[in-house]
């Protein structure tokens, strides 16, 4: 703060004798001589919270509204809101960061699950060469997807699930010996997924995914 009792009581008395609309200009001038005769480095208008404000050489403590004064130019910067612009930009990036690294690990996590599950249809494949033909659920490679599926890309466990359940279910009706196809179906939409069953015999099924969770 000052430290010369006579230049504050000044600054005050001025203030009172001008009218509101030269006191910017007046307050300008007292500070810029104050700036010479304290040799400050900077003026600093801080405001609590309760609308108190005092001049000062060194900027003000977080608690009070800080406005660096050019006293040379007249111009001010409100460093408050700018503080607060640089601590919004510092969030935002961090939660930008956090979000990429969240949407990464659930990629990861869903690719994995497909891979999980496409191999549980190549156990069953394998383990029932009677039933199913060798590329009956050929598996989708995750990177490389049929355009088809690639629409349903965020589905991609789902539809390796239920490839396998609605070719169960073909075999299951008694009217399919074996399994040469089991696909998603172009009918499918974002709602409801439906599946093709092409078996042998030349009988050919369709299965929404409603149908196969009962």
């Amino acid at each position: 703060m000052f430290n010369s009792p006579y230049l504050l009581y000044s600054f005050k008395m001025t203030f009172k004798m001008v009218q509101p609309r030269k006191k910017m200009r007046i307050t300008l001038f007292i500070l810029g001589s104050l700036f010479s005769v304290c040799t400050f480095a900077g003026i600093y208008k801080c405001t609590d919270i309760n609308g108190k404000t005092d001049y000062q050489s060194k900027p003000c403590d977080s608690e009070h509204k800080t406005i660096q004064i050019n006293v040379k130019t007249g111009g001010s910067t409100d460093l408050t809101d700018q503080e607060k612009q640089k601590q919004d930009l510092a969030q935002k990036e961090q939660d930008e960061k956090l979000e990429q690294e969240q949407l990464t690990k659930k990629q990861a996590q869903l690719k994995q699950d497909a891979i999980s599950e496409s191999a549980k249809n190549q156990f069953l494949i394998k383990s029932n060469p009677e039933k199913f033909s060798a590329f009956s659920i050929p598996p989708y490679a995750p990177d490389h997807l049929p355009d088809l599926v690639g629409n349903y890309q965020s589905r991609l466990p789902d539809i390796e699930r239920l490839r396998r359940q609605a070719a169960e279910k073909a075999l299951a009706s008694g009217q399919c010996t074996r399994v040469e196809s089991s696909e998603l179906h172009s009918k499918s939409t974002k709602k409801i997924l439906v599946f093709s069953v092409d078996c042998s015999s030349g009988k050919n099924f369709q299965f929404n995914e409603q149908v196969l969770a009962k």
